[in-house]
């Protein structure tokens, strides 16, 4: 299934920078950047299950705040985009 992640952390203070940073790493390792917070994600239940606790103990709750989109399965007719940074094909074939 597709889903979207979203974030916005606070970087008011070091801590927060190094917060930011942590979050869009962690979301570097389950999908592609499509934004400055927005991530595309191909996960399956476990998956986003794992990413959502793995990013919940990174952020500050007081502070920051993650979302969650799931697109399901036929994402392809969900999603339209316009303008630069087409994003990649994350099912399609890997040619290195």
């Amino acid at each position: 299934m597709l889903v979207l992640i979203t974030y916005d952390v606070n970087t008011t203070t070091a801590r927060g920078k190094k917060r930011l940073r942590q979050v869009s790493k962690k979301c570097l390792d389950y999908g592609q950047r499509v934004q400055n917070s927005v991530f595309e994600c191909i996960l399956d239940s476990a998956q986003l299950r794992k990413i959502k606790y793995e990013l919940a103990e990174m952020i500050d709750m007081e502070t920051d705040s993650l979302r969650f989109y799931n697109l399901g399965e036929t994402y392809k007719t969900k999603v339209d985009h316009m303008g630069i940074k087409e994003s990649y094909d994350m099912e399609g074939p890997l040619i290195i």
